[in-house]
């Protein structure tokens, strides 16, 4: 034994001072690899969807549902398993409307707490008792172990068992353990959660979802593209927040930035109302039909077209001191011949659909008026002095990163961008030429150094960087080859607003491509699979999100309401245990208060799509690889110890 193995071993052997303790946790940890592997939960493009994405957590993705029919067969109706289930889900609210009709609330808890016990007991089977008992409430973590590992029917302990439901009911905490079983069962129904990108913009509460997750007992994140712009935005970088206070007026949802982070919008209000006032802002109409009234509605439509051209201006001054990012062709208010009202693009003269541009100065198109550049600054102030805004992005940065591979799946937002003949794409990042791995590990180094690098020129290259990523043709979350707001809002033609999308997504079913990709990211092409979203999948018009023999899955099935006629569903969950991978595709939640109420689930179709030979166990997995680590470990200190090479303590 050499004496860097030696100081090892010492060191060990403080947390495991004798034999029979090191021995005691190589049995354990021994157990434990045999158990089944825990349920990986995949969701992707969120985009501030809360009621549906918080529904589709509280079931399990239908997976609930599934141990209540395991449990209970034909013992109950559907409509009691139905109610039980939306107790599970909803236990404060459905609790509340039991008692409100019953007359006899000692027998519902008597009928109710055995059942909910049955159902915990079923979601812990694959559990240690240990990891279940870490779970538990603390206020009831050793009455909830009671009730799971008692025998009601034996007759020894029937008579405890009731005493101990008697005692809860009769102290008046039967409320508050009937809402910890029903967590209880939630919590043990994912042991791990990812979050494939983009839980910001398009839907009303990113908020409640950021602060949903950062309570969250085991979860990843991989950046999206909508998410990195709003980080971009809470450091104050200008090209972010155009984007994101743009994006909040175009879909009525400005009340994300006033009601959920306090930002203020009162003097981009005055200014956007003052400057077009008398401007019918052609092409600047409102997505996804919010229901506003006319004064705010119209108010929104003009902060709209007021944080266009703001972005425009802002944008072209990045694009200046950013060269290397490429970006030259997207400075287009110099292009416009205002007196003809038309732009020059890619060689086309095309005429504009809206021509009236108050705060643009012809000969110097790009300078912000004062107006304009107070408003900037405030927004500057606002956003990064806004508490909540920085801990949900720097919860960002804890929980997440650009990509992560987990039990041989690579995750990632968007794409890996690849060239037209399939080969990898490379991308300028201030110089150095990067391409697959390397550009995403680049690329999150100054993310990072945005938010923490002491050399204030590393954070504004990290800033800006963030805001290349949000529209950048060579960055791994955009994937397109231009980000085509201008033409969106100004020309007619659907030739001029064509953003072409990477070859990535043509390749998708290339089993040679994506094998490059697999490697240059040291996984095994033959086990290993792509898990991503972005780019929504139009399953109404039959597109499939298997690719490449199941070795690709888009997972982008329109959360979001705006995406839902193009995909036609509600969005895809992806689950992962020991099973294999089954792919859940959702139908609309009409509301919360619905699931409650008229004990309407999601409805979820799902379909296997990956089904090993065996069952999968956690030996199998990247915990399994640690813990056997670990076991190998031990196994040389108990030899050290059996030898005398390491002498035992006396604990």
């Amino acid at each position: 034994m050499d004496a860097m193995e030696k100081r090892y071993l010492e060191l060990l052997s403080r947390s495991f001072p004798t034999a029979a303790k090191a021995s005691a946790e190589i049995i354990n940890l021994s157990a434990i690899l045999n158990l089944p592997k825990g349920t990986e939960f995949f969701a992707s493009d969120i985009h501030g969807e809360y009621e549906a994405f918080s529904h589709i957590l509280r079931n399990g993705s239908g997976s609930i549902r599934l141990k209540i029919d395991d449990v209970f067969g034909d013992t109950l109706s559907d409509a009691e398993k139905r109610s039980l289930a939306t107790l599970i889900y909803y236990p404060r609210e459905k609790m509340e409307l039991e008692l409100a009709e019953t007359d006899d609330a000692q027998a519902w808890y008597e009928e109710t707490l055995p059942r909910l016990v049955a159902v915990c007991k079923r979601a812990a089977q694959k559990y240690t008792r240990s990891r279940v008992r870490k779970a538990l409430p603390e206020d009831f973590a050793y009455l909830i172990e009671e009730l799971m590992t008692e025998d009601r029917d034996g007759v020894d302990k029937r008579a405890y068992y009731a005493a101990i439901i008697d005692a809860v009911i009769r102290t008046d905490r039967v409320g508050a353990l009937i809402e910890a079983l029903c967590l209880l069962v939630q919590r043990l129904a994912i042991d791990h959660l990812h979050i494939v990108g983009d839980i910001y913009d398009r839907g009303p509460y990113p908020d409640v979802i950021m602060d949903a997750l950062a309570g969250y007992h085991s979860l990843d994140i991989q950046w999206g593209n909508h998410d990195i712009v709003w980080m971009g935005a809470a450091l104050g970088q200008r090209g972010c927040i155009a984007h994101v206070v743009r994006n909040c007026a175009r879909y009525g949802n400005l009340s994300i930035l006033e009601d959920a982070y306090g930002i203020n919008i009162l003097p981009l209000a005055a200014f956007a109302t003052s400057a077009y006032a008398d401007d019918p802002c052609v092409g600047f109409g409102l997505k996804g039909s919010p229901d506003l009234p006319p004064q705010e509605l119209e108010m929104n439509v003009k902060i709209q077209k007021a944080m266009a051209i703001l972005q425009f201006k802002v944008e072209a001054q990045l694009i200046d001191e950013n060269p290397g990012f490429g970006l030259e062709d997207r400075k287009l208010l110099d292009k416009i011949d205002y007196e003809r009202g038309t732009v020059m693009l890619d060689g086309v003269e095309y005429a504009l659909t809206d021509t009236v541009f108050p705060t643009v100065g012809p000969a110097d198109p790009y300078r912000l008026t004062p107006e304009e550049e107070e408003v900037m600054q405030r927004l500057e102030q606002a956003f990064t002095g806004c508490e909540k805004l920085q801990r949900h992005m720097h919860f960002f940065l804890e929980a997440g990163s650009l990509y992560k591979v987990y039990n041989g799946s690579l995750l990632f937002h968007a794409c890996v961008p690849l060239n037209a003949d399939g080969s990898l794409m490379e991308t300028d990042v201030f110089g150095e030429k990067l391409k697959g791995r390397a550009l995403y590990d680049v690329m999150e180094r100054y993310v990072r150094a945005a938010f923490n690098d002491p050399d204030p020129a590393m954070r504004k290259r990290g800033r800006d960087l963030l805001w290349y990523m949000w529209l950048g043709e060579g960055s791994p979350l955009f994937a397109k080859s231009k980000m085509a707001t201008f033409e969106l809002y100004l020309i007619a033609e659907k030739e001029a607003r064509k953003e072409v999308k990477n070859p990535f997504y043509t390749y998708l079913n290339d089993e040679q491509v994506m094998a490059g990709i697999f490697e240059d990211f040291g996984l095994d092409p033959e086990t290993s699979r792509i898990v991503c979203g972005h780019v929504p999948v139009k399953v109404k018009d039959g597109e499939d999100p298997v690719k490449c023999g199941g070795r690709v899955l888009t997972i982008d099935g329109g959360f979001s309401k705006a995406y839902q006629p193009t995909t036609g569903i509600a969005g895809y969950t992806l689950i992962s245990n020991s099973y294999g991978f089954v792919l859940a595709a959702h139908e609309p939640l009409e509301s919360a208060q619905a699931a409650v109420e008229r004990e309407l689930d999601i409805h979820s179709s799902r379909s296997v799509v990956e089904q090993p030979d065996k069952r999968t166990l956690v030996a199998d997995t990247d915990t399994g690889a640690e813990l056997k680590r670990q076991i190998a470990e031990l196994e040389r200190l108990l030899r050290a110890y059996r030898t005398g090479e390491i002498a035992e303590g006396a604990n």
